[in-house]
């Protein structure tokens, strides 16, 4: 079983910044390929950025691109998500995912076995 809690979400101003972290437990952390979805009020959830178990591969949804970074830690279990240049649009609660079978997860929720309780992020205008 693998255990993922996220932390670092809040309220900032647009053009503000945000690191959110997801502290993974279980299994070997080097062995899961991880991500980041979203889901704002009333919309489906979507996804935000991906890393491959070791960071030699990353993804991005367009709507983040130059703005948004993923990274890990993998003597520490955790990946990070920098959000820079925020938006009232990026406002949602975002949610942290594991794939623990997979070198790399992708784009869709599919790809994914265990998910974190997720973070809120506000975005004020």
């Amino acid at each position: 079983q693998v255990q993922l809690v996220e932390s670092g979400g809040g309220l900032v101003q647009a053009g503000g910044s945000l690191r959110l972290s997801c502290a993974a437990s279980g299994r070997t952390f080097r062995s899961y390929a991880m991500g980041w979805f979203r889901q704002a009020p009333g919309k489906e959830r979507e996804f935000v950025i991906c890393i491959s178990r070791i960071g030699s591969i990353t993804d991005y949804a367009d709507f983040v691109k130059g703005r948004f970074t993923i990274s890990r830690d993998n003597a520490k279990n955790t990946v990070f998500l920098q959000m820079n240049s925020l938006k009232p649009e990026d406002t949602a609660v975002y949610y942290c995912a594991a794939s623990v079978d997979r070198y790399y997860g992708g784009r869709s929720y599919v790809g994914y076995d265990y998910w974190g309780q997720g973070t809120q992020v506000t975005v004020s205008s």
